[in-house]
């Protein structure tokens, strides 16, 4: 079975998480990415992170950890040089799509921009994220994935504290981010093979965060209505066992809410479930009676009842469970230095390359450019251009 994406061919041109969790989603389902990469901005990262001070086999061993580079080529030209920018605009005719992440307007002062891109591929997808998008009275907004939750509200309701919302130790605007933007990339592609007609798309991180809200306000026509931060049905629950471990219950439907009761020895809770009355009582009662045994116990009576649970797994834990592992969702890479442990494929529909370890900054540069017919002396001198600061 060949892969889902084969065929479609990507410029990718972003940096921070969004871009590139999008196209390690197409790569990931076989699409051919091409990854630029700037060395004013690679230096920057070096300096920043201390890979400078790495060896080239330490360097090898960091850059194959990154599993969002992972199944792209790397292209290192220096986006401000113009020879640069005409190979650039070259290889955008030969794509499909293009992904970039920079400050509006930033990509087209350069030449790179939408117009100049798709001047010699109509049918180009030409994709732009940003934190506020490129139009309304905050575009070009600077800011990371914490302002865009603040910005879309989402923050607001994130955290147990009823007096202060808390960031929620993921990076959630930034991956919902990049799976809608592979989706709006993917529609607009599709669209172009049928109507012959390419576009810019414009996606914003506080857009693609507020749509984290549809459940409030499609349950709530005032969304002031809403439950106060923090606050929770009886019958979902996060509880701390005697061995200080935690497990997740979600016995919503009335008869996994029987069953769990019945396990618990609190028959009399089942008629109480949506009874805000008898929330605190019904949740403090439960949290003793789970501080008095240890996790193992608990998970154990669940698997028998069969009641909606899970331990909190920490990291180490989840990516040992052997279900993710049978699932092909954790996997094994082979890369230089060791192996490397990484998450596989969310979605699998048959046919996907096997993972590999990310390719070093510029691997692919001299064979992607010599496929746009230059010659080794032009493709020599693009890559030692002298680098502006």
């Amino acid at each position: 079975m060949k892969p889902a994406l084969q065929g479609l061919r990507v410029l990718d041109f972003s940096r921070l998480l969004p871009g590139p969790y999008c196209t390690w989603l197409m790569a990931d389902q076989g699409a051919e990415v091409i990854r630029v990469e700037n060395p004013r901005e690679l230096a920057k990262q070096a300096r920043v992170f201390g890979w400078d001070r790495l060896s080239p086999e330490e360097m090898a061993h960091q850059r194959g950890r990154d599993m969002l580079a992972r199944g792209k080529q790397s292209v290192m030209l220096d986006i401000g040089d113009a020879g640069a920018q005409q190979a650039l605009r070259d290889l955008a005719s030969t794509c499909d799509i293009v992904i970039e992440d920079y400050r509006p307007g930033v990509l087209a002062g350069l030449g790179l921009g939408y117009d100049d891109m798709a001047a010699g591929n109509p049918t180009l997808v030409y994709l732009s994220l940003t934190l506020t998008g490129a139009t309304g009275p905050l575009a070009g907004k600077p800011g990371h994935d914490p302002v865009a939750l603040a910005l879309s509200g989402v923050l607001s309701r994130c955290g147990e504290d009823p007096e202060a919302p808390g960031l929620p130790g993921i990076p959630a605007a930034d991956i919902a981010t990049g799976a809608h933007a592979a989706f709006a990339a993917l529609a607009a592609w599709q669209a172009a093979k049928v109507t012959g007609q390419g576009r810019h798309v414009d996606v914003a991180m506080a857009d693609c965060s507020m749509t984290m809200l549809a459940n409030i306000l499609a349950r709530h026509q005032n969304p002031a209505d809403a439950p106060a931060r923090g606050s929770r049905r009886a019958d979902l629950g996060l509880w701390q066992c005697a061995d200080g471990k935690w497990l997740c219950t979600t016995d919503m439907e009335p008869r996994y809410w029987a069953k769990f009761c019945e396990v618990m020895g609190k028959p009399e809770f089942i008629a109480a479930q949506l009874d805000p009355a008898r929330r605190d009582e019904i949740r403090t009662t439960l949290a003793a009676i789970f501080a008095a045994q240890p996790r193992a116990h608990w998970l154990a009576l669940f698997e028998r009842a069969g009641t909606q649970f899970a331990p909190v797994n920490d990291v180490v834990e989840a990516l040992a469970e052997p279900h993710f592992r049978d699932r092909g969702m954790v996997v094994e890479v082979e890369a230089p230095g060791g192996t490397l442990t990484q998450l596989g494929p969310p979605v699998r529909l048959g046919g996907e390359p096997a993972p590999a370890p990310a390719r070093l900054p510029g691997a692919d540069t001299h064979a992607v450019l010599a496929r746009l017919g230059l010659d080794a002396q032009t493709i020599t001198a693009l890559t030692s251009a002298p680098q502006k600061t």
